[in-house]
């Protein structure tokens, strides 16, 4: 039982950590890792979960605030590197020695605290509860003073002792005579120097004679060039002089040492002040770092709900430059479930949907938001998603497969405070089928309660949502004179592809275009502004192509795929409430199933609910369960028009049209039999 808890547990946590990678929150974090100083702030900050709690995330998010307002009221915190400072607090307890570099890192720090106690006592005029933590800084100055007195420019200065100020300037004296010895040999004699100064070698003052002179001078030989032509020699007139200095700097680098110690064990004394300091300087630094990523991103507190809604008030994704961001306006919950927004390629669905998902994250982390005040976010359990197409050669899998793939992990961890995330909902296979796999998800999550988002392309699941209770519709805006998406969400309403449209006006082949349509519609659409083209259609609040409303599938078996679309449990009706099988008119074009034929209505139900429909030329009674509207015949053709044109044969329309003006008892029409099966 345990080994299943945790694979549970395990499962749940590699959905979520799919879904932030997918929603890219793992970039949010780097980004703010990047603002703090501190490797242990940086490490939090990478670490940032959401939170399940209401009152931590609004504790988390007031933090943000807080330190957002001290941070624009008075600018940037003087915070400093802590980089080396815990490694060095570390070393002091194990009885090592600090060495100059290490003091001046913790004088630094000293330093830092000292200004970032009195920053936080102004931050005190702006009434933020963070000026607080300026009380729990300990500047210790005595320490500081006695680090600033004894160490300067990373080294032990002469003032640190007075035995050690007396053994320098016996050092200088003593240098300086040694040298003088030497530029008084130099100056006598220098024919035999291939330098006319003193130089060091090996820590010796020696003289650089040319090799032909070097039995001239009586002394030690330190060194040779490379070339082998000057001996660095020490001169015996010296030699007394270079010991002496050689001893009183064994006695320096002792009362340096004792120095050293000295401060070294008085870090030790205030080793438990600079630990607390330190994490509080880390806690600052933490904090201080999503104020800095809110001010960069212009953003917002969000607020919290106990119900399970989400309102974006003009909300910008985080990574997207933000003059070039169209904000968002987005709303679900209440008897609103799920929303299904449909547009254009390119039109920003999917952009639509990462923002949605990751300023839900960075809420629940008490981030805060690039939206506008007011913005309010539920408390999700976990953030579940399937964006991109999931491709994948080295797992074998295909687009489609890795969809469905990641739609079972998704269903395996939903529960009724999940929310879900899902990007091109049915694609990557048969529409018919994609578009029935696409129904019975969003069914199902209807069913579990949980807040969803879904975007797609395919029209039957527009009608579905806008006919299901829990569900509505939504559209990226397109402009048509452009041909540029707007990435403006309307909630309410669904949107179109435009690809014939967006073809026509890219200069797709007419003929090609008129094909196109024919296949797509059974139809060439027509408008007075674009001649054997499509119809630019009216504003996008109307539909430039034909509504296509999902069927009713027959019960019985039809050869069909056994996977087929969740039949919805409603019964459709017109204004004037006639019911459906009265909703067909003669001579709309109508979509026939199981094998989705096109067919022209030729006679109205009888009160069985059958009608005639031609298909191919023939003429069927078929059941109004098989039909599908495509296009009403109001919208084909215009008023008064003659349907015996689309019905009758040549020969028959003369026929009719002579025994009109005329009798003529030669002459016979000729009517084709019905085809008696209806398929019902």
């Amino acid at each position: 039982m345990a080994t299943t808890s945790q694979f549970d547990k395990s499962s749940t946590q590699r959905a979520e950590e799919s879904a932030q990678r997918a929603l890219e929150f793992d970039v949010i974090k780097q980004q703010l890792a990047d603002l703090a100083m501190s490797q242990r702030a940086k490490e939090r900050l990478l670490a940032l979960q959401p939170s399940l709690r209401q009152r931590e995330c609004a504790a988390w998010t007031q933090e943000t605030t807080q330190a957002r307002a001290v941070l624009d009221a008075l600018g940037a915190p003087p915070l400093t590197s802590m980089q080396e400072l815990e490694k060095i607090l570390d070393l002091v307890p194990k009885g090592a020695m600090l060495i100059p570099e290490q003091l001046a890192t913790v004088a630094q720090f000293l330093a830092s605290c000292r200004r970032m106690k009195a920053y936080l006592k102004k931050a005190e005029e702006v009434n933020s509860t963070l000026a607080s933590l300026g009380t729990t800084i300990d500047d210790l100055p005595d320490l500081a003073q006695e680090i600033d007195r004894c160490i300067r420019y990373d080294a032990v200065d002469d003032g640190a002792s007075p035995s050690l100020r007396n053994l320098r300037r016996k050092l200088e004296n003593a240098n300086t005579a040694v040298k003088a010895k030497l530029e008084a040999l130099l100056r006598s004699k220098r024919d035999w120097f291939a330098d006319s100064y003193v130089t060091t070698r090996a820590g010796r003052f020696v003289l650089p004679v040319k090799r032909e002179y070097k039995n001239q001078i009586t002394g030690t030989v330190v060194e040779t060039s490379n070339t082998g032509g000057t001996y660095f020699i020490e001169p015996s007139s010296v030699r007394r002089l270079q010991e002496e200095i050689a001893a009183l700097q064994i006695e320096e680098e002792n009362e340096i040492r004792k120095v050293l110690y000295t401060l070294t064990g008085l870090v030790e004394l205030y080793l438990r002040e600079l630990g607390l300091n330190r994490e509080c300087m880390e806690t600052l630094d933490f904090l201080f770092a999503k104020a800095k990523l809110s001010a960069q991103m212009d953003a917002s507190p969000a607020q919290f709900s106990d119900e399970a809604c989400i309102q974006i008030k003009e909300g910008r994704h985080p990574l997207l430059e933000k003059s070039r961001c169209v904000p968002l306006d987005f709303q679900i919950g209440g008897g609103v479930r799920g929303v299904v927004i449909t547009g254009p390629n390119t039109g920003g669905k999917t952009v639509a949907l990462k923002t949605i998902g990751l300023l839900s994250l960075m809420a629940q982390s008490g981030l805060h938001v690039p939206a506008a005040l007011g913005s309010c976010f539920s408390l999700n359990s976990n953030i579940l998603c399937d964006i991109g197409d999931g491709q994948s050669i080295t797992e074998n899998l295909s687009t489609f497969s890795a969809h469905i793939t990641s739609i079972i992990r998704i269903l395996e961890n939903t529960g009724d405070q999940s929310l879900v995330l899902l990007d091109e909902l049915g694609s990557g296979t048969d529409p018919a089928e994609g578009m029935g796999l696409a129904v019975s998800i969003l069914e199902e999550l209807l069913r579990r309660g949980c807040l969803f988002v879904a975007t797609t392309h395919y029209p039957e699941i527009k009608e579905y949502a806008a006919s299901t209770p829990g569900l509505t519709n939504a559209r990226m805006a397109f402009d048509r004179d452009s041909l540029q998406p707007l990435y403006q969400l309307q909630l309410g309403e669904a949107g179109e592809s435009c690809a014939l449209y967006i073809a026509q006006r890219l200069g797709f082949p007419a003929s090609m275009l008129r094909r196109a349509q024919e296949a797509a519609y059974g139809r060439i659409l027509q408008h007075h502004n674009a001649p054997g083209g499509i119809s630019p259609g009216k504003p996008e609040s109307a539909s430039a192509t034909p509504s296509i409303t999902a069927p009713d599938l027959p019960a019985e078996s039809t050869g069909a795929p056994s996977v087929r679309p969740p039949r919805v449990q409603r019964e459709p009706t017109q204004n004037n409430g006639q019911k459906r099988s009265k909703r067909f008119q003669i001579g709309d074009s109508v979509i026939v199933y199981p094998q989705r034929e096109l067919g022209i209505v030729y006679q109205t139900a009888d009160d069985k609910g059958i009608l005639v429909v031609q298909i191919k030329g023939k003429k069927q009674r078929v059941n109004h369960k098989r039909l599908k509207l495509k296009t009403p015949a109001a919208d084909l053709y215009p008023e008064g028009y003659d349907f015996s044109i689309l019905f009758d044969s040549v020969e028959n329309r003369k026929a009719r049209h002579q025994m009109q003006r005329q009798h003529r008892p030669d002459l016979e029409i000729v009517v084709q039999p019905e085809d008696r099966h209806t398929n019902d």
